[in-house]
């Protein structure tokens, strides 16, 4: 399987959490070998946990699945860039590589917390050589997912604004 493939997975769980009572549309795949040991979606409001993100939930299946906390080798495959927490997450957890679709550019400013700092400067700054960032993969299917940089989102439904 491509890259692609494992996103179109990553796209399906998005539309699974948005139709899911406290999920949402922000999915995240986990691959060690070709094969998937990991997935979810954003749980933050199901859960009441704000730790609850789609890469954190996939990586806690993960982690049960070989029954271990270090994904050497793996690739994360997100629907969103991750954010500062998935990505120190993914530092930590020892993944290999990271690939997502729409980034901060594509998508309304309210699904990041910080205005300065994304995944690549967490990457650049980490003691790791051994972690690549690919973004950009199915760009305008994941993108089409959220809401736009302009778009006027609905006060109720705004985050980190």
């Amino acid at each position: 399987m491509t890259d692609e493939d494992y996103m179109r997975r990553a796209i399906e769980l998005a539309r699974e959490g948005e139709r899911t009572p406290g999920g949402s549309n922000i999915a995240c795949v986990i691959v060690l070998d070709g094969k998937i040991i990991g997935e979810g979606f954003n749980l933050t409001h199901g859960e009441c946990d704000p730790t609850a993100h789609a890469e954190i939930v996939a990586m806690r299946r993960a982690g049960k699945a070989v029954q271990n906390m270090e994904f050497r080798g793996a690739t994360l495959y997100s629907t969103l860039q991750p954010c500062g927490m998935c990505t120190m997450a993914s530092i930590w957890g020892k993944v290999t590589r990271i690939v997502f679709g729409a980034g901060r550019d594509d998508v309304h400013r309210m699904y990041f917390e910080d205005r300065h700092l994304d995944t690549s400067d967490f990457i650049r700054d980490a003691f790791r050589n051994d972690l690549s960032l690919e973004g950009g993969v199915l760009r305008d299917e994941c993108a089409a997912l959220y809401y736009g940089p302009k778009d006027e989102v609905p006060e109720e439904e705004q985050a980190n604004v």
